[in-house]
């Protein structure tokens, strides 16, 4: 492993019936093994995919969030067994004192995929199964929403590519079961494949309402850019996409779908990526029309043309394994890899390529300005996570250093009732309502000392809520120095004084200095 794994299980070790063997690819919280059975049962394959989530190690506060989403995949796993859906054939929880790092930690035994969409886009970006894919993925669709689910989360990261070429849904993390028109999901998607009408929807106390015709929407944005090698909205970044969703929404600017998406799936994706969610088309008349757009039938099994080409044995070997490992694995909700698109995020269809900590998010954050490699990470991320264009890397790492000067350890327990502390200067019951990522605050007042892994991604989201309270019109200076300033005060203090108020000013003015020099030529 040229990477340290969340969960690292070494070559041999055995839980269960199950022998771990090759890693598979990691992330923050969890890490994905093939492993082979070991035992003479017919009843399992010969090898899975063990997906290790270290439930049983760390605070409670810190692990409450992964648990909710190993519970919602896990109750779906359990309660729909359909062919276009990755299988889950048991879950494990391991029971190991002596290794510390393992015991407690459950285990997903899943399909053993050969790679994703993902992988499949980066090496022959129009491929020619394409309809046929689109075909498997919408009958996916189709059994999620026929059952009462929504995925929440389609994009081509999350479809993988079974052995013989057929194509699963995967990565049930966000997928919620639906309670009349509605589900309630956690309040963060990607942001090219979320519908105009999540872009500002609240967050309640059980996360946000979804329907199932945002998957409708991903389908429509995944088919165009599968059959053009493009998205249907215009723009160079994820956050310019975003943008022209809004403006298509509402009705400043029309939906341009590609000279080059063939006549037959045009309207397709048009009643896919309407205005409104009401005049989305519904999924089986989406599944009956793509079927016969694709010329396809409900088979089993696509044709092995839909892997990657052969090239050399040597190039196919090291290409696979790049494309399993770096892709593969998001669609067992493990997010690690990322592209090399101009976003430093990475974008679909880009080249799966493992980006070092030290140049993470380099196109959207100075690499040469003194950001403390070990926050750039959460800082970046926290940023994506938001989909207001404000809200940046480049302005948390300015917020982050006025506040604390990257300080993990500061604590001024002389502020008001309650004191400051950690890297964002967070008020422990302030930060109760922010600390969680599924919109829910946390059920007790955290307690110092706080980490920048729980202060980071909680600046993120407090700033993701603030900036649609400031006003439109009427307030001078800068939106990002305005929000900085909101985060030291309040959106009513700033709004009531029209900018920001002069207790702040030198506050504001440090924000100024360090969001220029943080933000990277070019960059706005």
């Amino acid at each position: 492993m040229t990477e340290p794994y969340a969960v690292p299980v070494p070559k041999g070790y055995r839980v269960g019936v199950w022998e771990v063997r090759e890693p598979i690819a990691t992330g923050a919280f969890g890490s994905v093994y093939e492993a082979r059975r070991t035992d003479g049962s017919r009843d399992l394959p010969r090898t899975a995919a063990l997906k290790f989530l270290p439930t049983g190690t760390g605070t409670p506060r810190q692990l409450t969030h992964l648990r909710e989403l190993i519970d919602r995949e896990v109750e779906l796993h359990r309660r729909l067994k359909q062919p276009r859906l990755i299988r889950m054939y048991d879950t494990l929880v391991v029971d190991d004192p002596a290794s510390p790092a393992l015991d407690g930690a459950t285990i997903l035994v899943l399909e053993r995929a050969e790679g994703s969409l993902s992988a499949l886009v980066a090496a022959e970006p129009r491929p020619a199964a394409g309809p046929a894919l689109l075909a498997q993925i919408c009958e996916g669709l189709a059994q999620l929403h026929h059952a009462g689910w929504v995925h929440g989360d389609l994009k081509p990261a999350n479809v993988l590519l079974m052995a013989d070429g057929s194509a699963r849904l995967a990565d049930f993390n966000m997928a919620a079961e639906l309670e009349g028109t509605h589900a309630y999901t956690p309040a963060f998607s990607t942001p090219d494949y979320t519908p105009p009408e999540l872009l500002w929807s609240e967050i309640g106390e059980r996360g946000r309402r979804i329907r199932p015709s945002a998957d409708v929407w991903a389908f429509g944005v995944l088919a165009h850019l599968l059959l053009t090698d493009s998205f249907p909205l215009p723009g160079a970044t994820p956050s310019a996409r975003r943008d022209a969703a809004a403006a298509y929404a509402r009705g400043t600017d029309d939906l341009r779908l590609s000279a080059e998406l063939p006549d037959a799936w045009r309207e397709i994706v048009r009643d896919c990526l309407t205005r409104t969610h009401e005049d989305r088309v519904g999924t089986q008349d989406l599944l009956r029309r793509v079927e016969a757009a694709a010329g396809t039938s409900r088979s089993p099994r696509l044709p092995r043309a839909l892997l990657p080409r052969r090239r050399s044995r040597r190039t196919a070997v090291a290409a696979a394994a790049t494309a399993v490992v770096a892709v593969s694995a998001l669609g067992y909700g493990i997010n690690l890899w990322v592209g090399d698109g101009s976003d430093g995020g990475g974008t679909p269809g880009g080249k799966p390529t493992k980006v070092s900590a030290a140049s993470y998010g380099a196109a959207e954050l100075r690499t040469d300005k003194g950001i403390p490699v070990t926050y750039r990470r959460l800082i970046v991320d926290s940023a994506h996570n938001c989909v207001h264009q404000e809200v940046t890397p480049a302005l948390i790492a300015a917020l982050l250093k006025a506040e604390s000067n990257f300080d993990p350890d500061l604590s001024d327990p002389s502020v008001g009732k309650e004191g400051e502390y950690g890297i964002a200067r967070w008020t422990p019951s302030l930060l109760r309502w922010w600390i969680r990522d599924d919109g829910v605050p946390a059920t007790e007042t955290p307690r110092p000392p706080i980490t920048p892994a729980e202060s980071i991604p909680a600046v993120g989201r407090y700033l993701c809520y603030m900036q649609p309270l400031l006003d439109k019109k009427g307030l001078s200076g800068d939106r990002q120095v305005l929000l900085a300033a909101a985060y030291r005060t309040s959106t009513r203090v700033v709004n009531n004084a029209g900018g920001v108020p002069p207790k702040y000013r030198d506050y504001a003015a440090r924000v100024a200095h360090y969001l220029k020099e943080y933000t990277p030529p070019g960059k706005k």
